[in-house]
């Protein structure tokens, strides 16, 4: 039987308000966010005296730190049927901390930020994404993720240009820019407020919902092979799929200047917009196997011209060009963890998927970071390029159907 969204009546664009209000959510994070990580590598290398290492060891301590939560958060939410609050506590550690980083007078103190920061999202992840999967009709699940995704990567485009426009007038001052995001932040609570509980009393049925027994959160054994065996190939994936901020610091050693590093990253994320929006709507009709597998494809293409070519147009139109990559994944892969798990284990089922792409995001991290400084930037990339191609083939061969929605 099909599980109906709850506190989802229609609105703009046939999403509901509630999906609206976390796009909204969302946005504000990703602008507050993008006004900082851009700029990261610049300011670690440049301000600080940090190497390609230091940054691999931030990136992937920070990816890791929220990796465990996400599976803890994500159970919890099932248990307590209460996933408004998790949200709350995560977004509020991310938006209160971020700002620090203009005290940073060390690279360890960026790593102890970056770590906090990581923290708050792997405490939200996993009951945002199962409150999304709730609000959203199961024929409709591909383009409620992929507008998530749209609007997220919307915030990503204003933060970069609102950096530019404040770095233009003012070079070099990097710690104001990073105080300034505690605006933005205070936003997101606001908007978070406004969010409806899925559990509450109006949302429930009004004959017999108080004497119905809730489901019982699902073990972590207990989402089936198909499930696992997704998650597998998921994390082979990811393991060659390092920081973006490798591709930022592969651009400044081109000769990019600094004012311009925040401009690509907001272009980047125009294309993340547009192929989001289209990507998640085409899973609806097309499924989600072959648009993921495309968009992994892609990414190889990407990584192996950024690891081939040396020529700074060439490889910033390349930059540009790996947008279409998480138009065609981030929003399905969602879509289709939320196609395989059962309603009352979205939680659990989201933290383990978030926890594999953290996991992976660490050792990516690291192992890109050691290739770059003991090999060379080209090996690094090619290496994640041969990963993404493998998780291709093996995604082909090992799910030959669509799950039901």
């Amino acid at each position: 039987m099909m599980n109906l969204p709850v506190n989802n009546p229609p609105s703009r664009f046939r999403l509901s308000r509630p999906v609206w209000l976390l796009g909204w959510v969302s946005f504000f994070t990703d602008m507050a966010s993008e006004m900082v990580y851009p700029l990261l590598p610049l300011f670690l290398t440049q301000v600080l005296g940090a190497g390609a290492m230091s940054l691999g060891v931030i990136e992937g301590a920070a990816e890791a730190a929220n990796s465990a939560l996400k599976i803890v958060s994500g159970w919890l939410a099932d248990r307590w049927r209460s996933q408004k609050n998790l949200v709350l506590l995560g977004y509020g550690i991310a938006s209160s901390v971020r700002p620090l980083i203009g005290l940073a007078t060390a690279w360890p103190q960026v790593l102890a930020i970056r770590f906090s920061d990581r923290l708050g999202k792997g405490i939200r992840g996993a009951p945002r994404d199962a409150m999304l999967a709730d609000f959203a009709p199961a024929d409709a699940r591909g383009r409620v993720f992929g507008f998530h995704r749209a609007m997220d990567h919307a915030g990503a485009v204003t933060g970069p240009l609102l950096a530019t426009a404040f770095l233009y007038f003012y070079p070099g001052n990097y710690r104001t820019l990073f105080f300034l995001t505690i605006i933005p932040g205070i936003i997101v609570i606001l908007f978070i407020l406004r969010v409806p509980e899925r559990g509450e009393p109006a949302a429930r049925p009004a004959s017999g919902a108080a004497d119905a027994p809730k489901p019982r959160p699902a073990l972590l054994w207990n989402l089936g092979s198909r499930f696992y065996a997704a998650m597998a190939v998921i994390l082979l994936f990811s393991l060659g799929n390092a920081s973006d901020a490798f591709l930022l610091l592969r651009l400044s050693d081109l000769g990019v200047r600094a004012v311009w590093i925040p401009l690509l990253w907001s272009a980047l994320h125009v294309v993340k917009v547009i192929s989001s929006l289209v990507g998640g709507a085409l899973s609806d009709q097309f499924g989600r196997r072959g648009l993921i597998a495309l968009g992994w494809l892609w990414y190889a293409l990407v990584y192996a011209g950024f690891g081939y070519f040396d020529s700074k147009g060439t490889v910033i139109a390349i930059f540009l060009a790996y947008g279409l990559y998480f138009g065609l994944t981030e929003g399905n892969e969602k879509a289709w963890v939320a196609d395989m798990a059962p309603a009352h284990a979205r939680g659990t089922a989201f933290g383990i998927y978030n926890a594999a792409l953290g996991i992976g995001s660490l050792a990516a991290s690291l192992i890109f970071g050691a290739l770059w400084t003991r090999v060379s930037p080209h090996a690094a990339f090619l290496t994640g390029a041969g990963l993404a191609i493998l998780a291709s083939a093996l995604l082909f061969a090992m799910f030959r159907s669509e799950p039901p929605a």
